[in-house]
């Protein structure tokens, strides 16, 4: 459903008063500009006779090492293999669409709706946000960053075989001629440009033996055209302000990646050094020094870090390496990563994410953290406590260039391997808190271990906290791997508006809302305008027993003013844990969600709910004691409201056990939550007590109740 006139009007309004003045005269500076390159739009007629841009000598010399092609192992060529023969036969997912028809796409309609986007149209005079001009833009855009290219161009890498190179040249041809400059809805966005230009740059490198590959990119009129316009748009329409968020980092690393692969134009250096000083710049402002993304949305913080790492090799390879600073902030994000990822290799699920890669050259895989962890320990080196992530494709070939010779003469044979960056200041130890970011883990080790992650941090990133969800206080509980207490992921991000507030809401996440409303208020799809702060007041690991406490103001307009606070507290003894939520403030009314993971099924008697998950790779039970003075009820795969819901991805949910807790809340009253796991043999295993310092814990926390409410009053 599209937005009515007045409601984008209200958007706009919104919008400004998120921006401080200087945003708004740069927008300002953006549009009058916009309005002027209407006359540099080149239509579809015009490419016929387009010519070359000016350009100096047109040599690609930053290519990889003869023998990198046998560094990739045998499981990962056959999957990358497996994967290009799919693409070739036409089918590949795009965010939970499986596209039938990529012998030859239309570049322009999306698969999920049916529009089509006007391929003619003025980029600037195109609203890409709207359903019924574009239909899903992220289904249009996600195959224009010809992620499927550098797949094939992978495939043929690794097996010269002309099939895979051939497609390639046939689709880098469709789409260049199809969207010359400023055209199209693909002109309407930097960071599917600056993605796009990683893309050209990867498949120009990995091609560079293929016979055919000079007269598709520096021998090619409209290739070279199509570079030089790329880096036009990306010197000009930087994102700023309020959206300087992960899309200037992509801006500024495809255009460093591309100033430096194709340094054939008169303002390649000037681009270049522009887009470097960008980059480290942005890079610090998006990262908090731990490593943590600000943004505090966990898929963000690996498409960073990705875009870091290939933007600082291939300014290494060009001879203009990045600094230190730079390299330490990386290394930080790789072993805050590092750190973050569960038992089965995968991260949290906090805020929203849309599955963004910055260079696909392996099988696509829902999860991209440990090919991110593959890469970073090729070029900074893992810690004694890092998980161990399987080698693939991008890691060698990465890896490889980073440790390349810039070409001269002839290809050298025999490159050394890469020796990764020492870098000082690592944690000797695997971190569980990132007191920046607000974040906690409570884990257990072993094969069953017990993984909690814990909100207390800021609400989102710059003012509008575009990728965050009002998600303050959550909690978050795997159970060897498996979703017990699950974050329910992002969904859609465009044209389901209802669904899209719904994943972003508190009821859609593990925390109290209260009088019907979230912490934090929402003022569009990407935009909010009141952020909730949540602070953690204390953190405590003693061996047997880690806790952690946490409070946020969200609540403080309510009349009367509320305030929660919760604690956590993870009984490695017992394998349990206990949840203690206080509302300080009045009375209100209060609803408590437990949303539980796709795998688990669930028996609700009363107070009491029965988990049990035997179908998942490690099969588990559970028993949930949850707070006796509220009326809970079980819901799944509701739409009226919308309720019991899990994503796995962009375009995906399916129903999922969703328990609601539902009364007025009480000062001084606290509301105790206990989840027990044991051996699903034992089905009728009661309860088993509470640990001596698992009492005491909670015996204290009802003695910091009644100190509060005291304060209060």
């Amino acid at each position: 459903m599209s937005a009515t006139p007045a409601s984008r009007l209200g958007w706009y309004g919104r919008r400004i008063a998120r921006m401080s003045p200087a945003e708004v005269a740069w927008r300002a500076r953006d549009q009058v500009l916009a309005a002027a390159w209407s006359r540099r739009q080149v239509s579809r007629a015009q490419m016929v006779s387009i010519g070359p841009p000016p350009t100096g000598e047109r040599r690609f010399s930053a290519v990889l090492p003869a023998e990198a092609a046998a560094r990739v192992c045998e499981d990962t060529k056959a999957a990358v293999l497996a994967s290009a023969d799919r693409l070739l036969r036409g089918e590949w997912e795009v965010l939970g669409v499986t596209r039938t028809d990529m012998v030859a796409p239309d570049w322009f309609r999306d698969p999920a709706t049916g529009r089509r986007s006007a391929p003619g149209r003025y980029a600037f005079r195109i609203d890409h946000r709207s359903d019924a001009q574009v239909g899903n833009i992220k289904q249009v855009w996600e195959i224009s960053r010809l992620q499927h290219l550098t797949l094939l161009a992978t495939a043929w890498f690794l097996t010269h075989e002309d099939k895979y190179a051939n497609r390639v040249a046939d689709h880098l041809r469709s789409w260049s001629d199809e969207n010359p400059f400023l055209s199209g809805v693909h002109w309407t966005s930097g960071i599917e440009l600056g993605v796009r230009m990683i893309s050209l740059a990867w498949i120009r490198r990995l091609l560079d033996d293929w016979p055919g590959v000079g007269g598709e990119f520096e021998g090619n009129d409209v290739t070279l055209q199509q570079i030089h316009w790329h880096q036009q748009y990306l010197a000009s329409f930087p994102s700023r302000g309020s959206s300087a968020n992960n899309h200037v980092i992509a801006e500024a690393a495809g255009q460093l990646v591309a100033s430096c692969a194709f340094p054939w134009f008169g303002a390649s250096e000037r681009w270049r050094a522009k887009a470097a000083r960008m980059l480290e710049r942005e890079l610090i402002r998006n990262t908090f020094p731990s490593g943590i993304g600000r943004e505090l949305a966990s898929d963000y913080q690996c498409f960073v870090a990705e875009l870091g790492f290939l933007a600082a090799v291939e300014a290494q390879a060009a001879g203009h390496p990045l600094s230190p600073g730079t390299w330490q902030r990386l290394c930080a994000m790789a072993d805050s990563a590092a750190a973050l990822v569960d038992a089965r290799l995968r991260p949290p699920r906090q805020g929203d994410s849309d599955e963004g890669r910055a260079l696909l050259l392996d099988a696509p895989a829902a999860n991209s953290w440990p090919s991110l962890l593959a890469l970073a320990q090729t070029l900074v080196g893992r810690l004694d406590w890092w998980p161990t992530p399987p080698a693939d494709a991008r890691s060698v070939l990465v890896s490889s260039l980073a440790s390349a010779p810039r070409q001269t003469g002839p290809r050298q044979i025999g490159q050394r391997q890469i020796a990764p960056r020492q870098i000082d200041g690592r944690p000797p130890r695997r971190p569980t808190r990132f007191a920046d970011a607000g974040l906690t883990l409570l884990r257990t080790s072993g094969e069953d271990e017990i993984w909690c992650r814990c909100d207390g941090g800021p609400h989102g990133y710059l003012s509008i906290a575009a990728h965050a969800h009002a998600d303050a206080l959550s909690v978050e509980v795997r159970h060897a791997g498996v979703d017990i207490l699950a974050d329910p992921g992002t969904y859609c991000y465009h044209g389901e508006p209802a669904w899209r507030s719904y994943f972003r809401s508190t009821i859609a996440h593990n925390t109290a809302e209260l009088d019907g409303r979230s912490q934090s208020s929402e003022g569009g799809p990407f935009l909010w305008v009141r952020h909730a702060h949540a602070r953690e007041i204390e953190v405590i690991d003693d061996g047997d027993i880690a806790s952690w406490t946490a409070e946020h103001d969200g609540y403080s307009s309510l009349d009367p003013p509320a305030r929660h606070r919760r604690s956590v507290l993870l009984d490695r003894a017992s394998s349990s844990i206990d949840i203690v939520d206080q509302i300080e403030g009045g009375q209100h009314d209060l609803r408590l969600a437990f949303h539980l993971g796709p795998e688990l099924a669930a028996k609700l008697d009363g107070s009491c709910a029965a988990l049990r998950w035997p179908t998942a790779s490690t099969p588990g039970a559970a028993r949930l004691e949850l707070p006796a003075g509220l009326d809970w009820t079980l819901h799944r795969g509701e739409t009226d409201p919308i309720l019991g819901w899990y994503s796995g991805g962009l375009g995906q949910r399916i129903p999922a056990f969703t328990l609601i807790g539902c009364g007025r809340s009480v000062p001084g009253v606290p509301l105790t939550t206990r989840l027990e796991f044991f051996d699903p043999a034992q089905a009728k295993r009661p309860a088993v007590l509470r640990s001596a310092v698992s009492r005491h814990f909670c015996d204290v926390l009802l003695a910091e109740a009644s100190a509060m409410r005291k304060e209060t009053r």
